[in-house]
């Protein structure tokens, strides 16, 4: 089993306060599928009329759970739905066992819940390449089935943990004038962190009505301003899964709503956020904003180059203004770029501009921003409108050990 990590020092305070979602219900158990005296497996159950979208990994290699999810997602429900997520396997990298174990668990859940096997989704995360012991999970079915409660999803936040050091949650309330919309979600994620149309597991739910159609469209272009928008260590998950449910008890329509959008991003932001702040390792939270570029795609390029250069992120993790990487990083990234346009600031600080180091820079204020926990790099590409912010972590040791010790 995995040597339990330190709390992060970019840890919230606490697990935030969840709303209760009217038509969800949640339950965790410990079903012994890699750790021991723990939970490692979430059910949650959604009411009839409820519907569910998602997005996932790109991996070419992506789990057999992912594979069932997308084979599932597009059916417009009716009969409401159930997800159930185990820690400590990914069932990922498995062939036909792996086929077979996601039907076995997805099948003992319906028959369970009183649900056809298409509205059962599941999610896998941990080793790669293990035959998951899926017998362990369904002899707990029936727990989890005794246990559901609409006040269970902190517990199911913990269930789904893995490297993380500490569970992820968030919410918001919108006050409309049919009444209150409730959005509660939570998150896993620490290391294999650099999403391709998802990010690790994510699931949000809602009492709010909406078509699936809608819905989906909604969280597919939220996702690319949040999710896709951060990285830890460059590397993309086989088991990256979104998904979101609405339950529509609330009896309001958010079609179309603004106000709803908003709060659905903050929470997605959010929940982004707190995955980066785990980061195996991290010990600053990273801000890279890049303007001037000549498209938001080329701004993008630019600023995931910046995120995922080992010398930037090891820079940092040393407090150390290295501005010099960051020049680096922009001019290998592929995306337009001009030497003497370039202008880079740590903070408030400007450090670089027209082809060469600000006159007025001082090495000590570019030591003091890295000092922070929070660190900020902008930089202005001068060629053009285009625009993107991302977030990442450094880059420490710890982050070699966790990994080194992954599954001793």
């Amino acid at each position: 089993m995995a040597k339990p990590a330190p709390l992060s020092p970019l840890a919230p305070a606490a697990f935030p306060d969840l709303p209760i979602i009217d038509g969800a219900r949640f339950a965790a158990v410990e079903a012994g599928v890699r750790y021991k005296g723990r939970r490692d497996v979430m059910l949650a159950l959604l009411d009839p009329g409820s519907v569910v979208a998602g997005v996932f990994t790109r991996s070419a290699t992506r789990s057999a759970p992912v594979l069932d999810c997308q084979d599932k997602i597009g059916g417009e429900g009716g009969e409401g739905a159930a997800i159930i997520v185990n820690s400590g396997n990914s069932n990922a990298f498995t062939g036909k066992n792996g086929r077979d174990a996601t039907a076995a668990v997805t099948g003992a859940v319906a028959k369970a819940v009183g649900l056809p096997e298409t509205r059962v989704f599941s999610s896998s995360t941990g080793v790669i390449g293990e035959p998951l012991p899926h017998d362990r999970i369904t002899a707990k079915i029936d727990d989890l089935v005794a246990a559901l409660s609409a006040e269970g999803l902190p517990d199911a936040a913990r269930a789904i943990m893995t490297t993380d050091t500490f569970p992820k949650g968030s919410s918001a309330t919108i006050e409309t004038s049919d009444g209150p919309v409730n959005i509660a979600g939570i998150a896993k994620g620490s290391g294999m962190i650099a999403p391709d149309m998802a990010t690790m597991l994510v699931y949000i739910f809602t009492d709010a009505k909406i078509a699936r159609a809608d819905l989906q469209a909604l969280v597919s272009e939220i996702n690319d301003r949040t999710f896709n928008c951060i990285t830890v260590d460059s590397d993309t998950s086989t088991s990256d899964t979104l998904l979101i449910g609405a339950t529509g008890r609330s009896g309001v329509d958010v079609t179309g709503s603004t106000a709803f959008a908003d709060a659905l991003e903050g929470v997605m932001l959010d929940l982004a956020h707190q995955v980066v702040r785990d980061g195996e390792g991290a010990t600053k939270f990273v801000t890279i904003s890049v303007t001037g570029a000549a498209s938001d795609a080329d701004a993008r390029q630019h600023a995931m180059a910046i995120a995922n250069s080992p010398l930037v992120k090891t820079a940092i993790a040393g407090e150390d203004p290295n501005w010099g990487r960051i020049v680096m990083a922009v001019g290998k990234s592929g995306a337009a770029a001009d030497r003497d346009t370039l202008t880079i600031r740590f903070g408030d600080t400007l450090v670089a501009e027209n082809g060469w180091v600000s006159p007025e820079y001082r090495e000590e204020d570019g030591a003091a921003h890295m000092k922070r926990p929070e660190i900020e790099i902008a930089v202005d590409i001068g060629l053009g409108e285009g625009r993107a912010t991302v977030w990442t972590c450094d880059l420490t040791h710890g982050y070699i050990s966790i990994n080194a010790d992954y599954r001793s």
